[in-house]
């Protein structure tokens, strides 16, 4: 074989131009763009958090603790390592306006608070005015909502807990907030020392200590962060500095960012099937060059060079059209996207989400193509002015079908490596191929359909008509129902997974989920707490428990991060609380109960499921740390913990005697009717001002927002699939175009009107769409129960407004494509057309 040879042929027939191949490029160049563009936008935002690092977390480096101030073996710990120091407290309350009241996120400040950037106030002025107050009232400020909400302006005056405040001004951005999490209510400011009276932060309340500190210059971040996990670790401190200022905010955005490119990757598997089906239908056309070029002696090697030369020169130009898409609308979109966004972006040239999305067009591109150009080697030099590439054997020969599978493999592979993720990956790429392989079944089936259907369309000729074309193998059906199968299947489970999410925030959950959730109740509180309720006719149930939050560092006396593989139970702090009986309701699934009265060493009842996830035993003992003292207990017992009714539920139970004589509170919920909870939500701070209320309703619509914003980011991905499918189906019509004219011609000749042959397209592409509609909605439908069953493990339900719109869909897509390319074959004169066929 001469490669010299064959760069020769391939830049001859290059010189035709690009016809037939603009669909080629139209799907390589979509998927490879969606892919760069989520790769740029993530690459932007991470820029921008690891710029502002120190601007989110509020300093150089931070150190929380739950519940407690710091010791001062601490402080002096922090005194050393710092040049400023800065204490705040972060904690949720009610503010009160008369008989309005409203949730907030409180942060409580000291005089050298922001370290780090600058809080935006309107109207105009110093922090440290705004917060100093009239001289009557100590001064505090709110972001708007907030504001709006309770009807305050500057000037007006407010309660938080016992202690008036006034509002100096709106809170309009502040340096430290991309780390915060999910919060319940906007946020507000006071200094901490305003707060001395206002018995918001007595001992047992829940509340977070942040020590920001800004550090002296060339500081080793690692080596101080292991310093300070070594000494104060069990003591509960949680160290973080600057490099992860963001928090979970950056692994949210690189987990969405990873999760939406595979969602692009099905676009790519979408656009390969119009690869594929462009690259068959070119080689379909150059049969005679082919079977030509073998009789003047070409090798079948030669004839495979020249054509994948010509396929990778345009799958080079579609990936680099694709680069150029999605590397540069994100950066000259950047103001309008940076707008939207609720934290910093720095959006320029980043080539290493350019590369990944290069690498996978050009693989997807060799995966979708080697099949149809190793057919090219079952051309011969007889078969010259025949349609030899329609036949042949289906599979080309061993080493061909050994290269693709080594290619999915690399694809795969590379897909694992970018991503982080191994398993969403491996999930993601077989429903991808279970899809493809359900279309392709599907295709199958219809096709047989279609021809057993035909006798019961006697007497409609255009009804048979479409039968005809939709059964005919080597037809349209299967170009169109896997083009618009994919997408639609994608589109299909996120509806489905979308609504079943929705159903259960919205519709299920508020029928069984309490109407309030109390927080800070104080132990010589909660009496005339629960007389309170019990006076209230409207109060069905009322569930109170004591809680703290504590730290397990220890399993069997082993790194608990480690033994635990990092499971969500031992990141962080969690909710714990003690009791003497057994709770109402509550069901032991292995092991026993302590006796009523037990007060020898502390026992632990532990939920069964994430002590299974953990791989933890009966007589396995924790550490928890609670407010700096270090509490060791022996699992005695597992319990069922319905995690799914929004009531109390805590993953560790200690007997009453191991915590009852530490400082902590009480939590409670509220189940009531809902136009009790304005007066029981009064009742309850006139009395106990303290107290936070979390509306239980309020909560929910704040998630389904948050879950609104995620599905809304892969319908758009989804939506790209959706658009590769419609140029894939627009390809096929294209290629298709020519039979439609000889079809039209010869059913004129036969006495058929214009009429019944477009009734006839019409037909033919409607039963197709609804066709691949159908399939993509069963497999959508699958789809989305096996994430719903298997993945979030909660109820399943079919969201039938979701179905009839893929369905609809489908059969205006396929409408669309093919009367579109109905027009010419219909204007085409019949003599004209069938003597060019003699």
């Amino acid at each position: 074989m001469s490669l010299r040879l064959a760069a020769t042929f391939a830049r001859r027939e290059l010189r035709g131009g690009l016809r037939g191949f603009r669909v080629f490029l139209a799907c390589l160049a979509l998927g490879v763009a969606a892919i760069a563009a989520v790769g740029t936008v993530r690459s932007g935002i991470e820029a921008g958090l690891a710029e502002q690092g120190s601007a989110l977390l509020g300093g150089d480096a931070q150190a929380t603790l739950t519940y407690r101030f710091a010791a001062e073996p601490e402080l002096a710990f922090m005194r050393e390592v710092s040049t400023t120091l800065s204490e705040t407290v972060d904690f949720r309350s009610m503010i009160t306006v008369g008989d309005d009241r409203a949730l907030t996120q409180v942060r409580a400040v000291d005089d050298a608070y922001p370290l780090v950037g600058n809080v935006t106030l309107d109207p105009p002025m110093p922090l440290p005015d705004a917060l100093a107050g009239n001289g009557t009232l100590p001064g505090g400020v709110m972001e708007r909502v907030l504001a709006d909400r309770l009807g305050l302006t500057p000037g007006d005056t407010f309660r938080m807990g016992t202690q008036d405040f006034v509002m100096s001004a709106v809170l309009a951005s502040y340096p430290d907030n991309g780390a915060g999490g999910f919060s319940l209510g906007p946020r507000s400011i006071v200094l901490t020392k305003d707060l001395a009276n206002a018995g918001l932060l007595s001992e047992g309340t829940l509340f977070d200590t942040d020590y920001r500190m800004l550090l002296p210059a060339g500081t080793d971040l690692q080596a101080l962060e292991d310093r300070a996990d070594s000494q104060f670790r069990d003591t509960g401190m949680r160290w973080r500095d600057s490099r992860e200022g963001a928090g979970g905010t950056a692994r949210f955005v690189e987990r969405i960012g990873a999760f939406l490119i595979l969602v692009g990757l099905s676009g790519l598997a979408v656009g390969g099937v119009g690869v594929s089906a462009a690259v068959r239908a070119y080689l379909g056309n150059k049969t005679g060059t082919i079977a030509i070029l073998k009789t003047l002696g070409a090798t079948r090697g030669t004839i495979f060079t020249t054509y994948a030369l010509q396929i990778g020169v345009l799958t080079l130009l579609g990936v680099a059209i694709g680069l150029i898409l999605g590397g540069g609308i994100p950066v000259l979109l950047a103001p309008v996207i940076e707008a939207q966004l609720p934290i910093p972006a720095d959006f320029g040239f980043a080539p290493a989400p350019l590369i990944e999305a290069a690498i996978y067009g050009i693989l997807a591109a060799a995966i979708f193509t080697l099949w149809p150009l190793a057919r090219t080697e079952q051309i011969r030099a007889a078969t010259l002015f025949r349609d030899a590439f329609a036949g042949g054997t289906a599979l080309p020969r061993w080493p061909y079908l050994a290269i693709t599978a080594a290619l999915i493999a690399l694809l795969l592979g590379l897909a694992i490596w970018f991503s982080g993720t191994a398993w969403l990956t491996l999930w993601t790429a077989g429903g991808i191929a279970g899809a493809l392989l359900i279309l392709v079944l599907a295709a199958a089936l219809i096709r047989w359909i279609a021809c057993i259907s035909r006798r019961a369309a006697r007497g409609r000729p255009a009804l048979r008509l479409a039968l005809a074309s939709i059964g005919a193998r080597g037809g349209e059906s299967t170009s169109v129902v896997l083009s618009l199968g994919l997408g639609l299947a994608v589109l299909a489970a996120i509806g489905q997974i979308d609504g079943n999410l929705r159903r259960a925030f919205t519709a299920e959950l508020p029928e069984r989920a309490p109407s309030y959730f109390f927080v800070d109740i104080q132990p010589d509180q909660i009496d005339g707490y629960r007389q309170i309720l019990a006076d209230n006719p409207a109060v069905t149930r009322v569930d109170t428990a004591p809680m703290l939050r504590g730290i397990i560092t220890r399993i069997n006396d082993e790194d608990a991060e480690k033994v635990a593989g990092g499971h969500w139970v031992v990141r962080g702090d969690r909710s714990i609380t003690y009791a003497d009986a057994l709770p109402e309701g509550s069901t032991i699934s292995a092991g026993e109960w302590w006796p009523e009265g037990y007060s020898d060493a502390p026992q632990i009842s532990f939920a069964s499921e994430e002590a299974a996830e953990i791989g933890l035993s009966l007589g396995d003992t924790l550490t928890v740390n609670v407010l700096g003292r270090d509490i060791t207990g022996t699992i005695t017992s597992f319990r069922e913990v319905n995690w799914d009714s929004a009531g109390l539920g805590f993953v560790l139970t200690f007997n009453s005697a191991a915590l009852a004589g530490a400082p902590h509170s009480w939590i409670s919920t509220v189940y009531a009717t809902p136009e009790s909870e304005a007066q029981i939500l009064r009742d309850l701070a006139t009395a106990y001002p303290n107290i936070t209320a979390i509306r239980i309703r309020d909560a929910i619509d704040r998630v389904a927002t948050l879950i609104e914003g995620v599905t809304a980011a892969t319908r758009y991905g989804a939506l790209a699939t959706l658009v590769t499918g419609f140029l894939v189906l627009i390809g096929a019509a294209a290629a298709g175009e020519r039979a439609r004219t000889f079809e039209a011609a010869v059913l004129k000749t036969l006495g058929a009107t214009r009429g019944m042959i477009i009734t006839s397209f019409a037909l033919r592409a409607a039963l197709l769409g609804f066709a691949a509609g159908a399939v993509a909605l069963a497999a959508g439908i699958l789809g989305g129960w096996a994430v719903q069953t298997f993945i979030m493990e909660g109820d399943y339900q079919i969201i039938w407004a979701n179905a009839l719109w893929i369905i609809g869909g489908g059969v205006l897509v396929s409408l669309l494509a093919g009367l579109a390319f109905a027009i010419r074959p219909l204007q085409a004169a019949p003599a004209q057309v069938l003597r060019s066929r003699d």
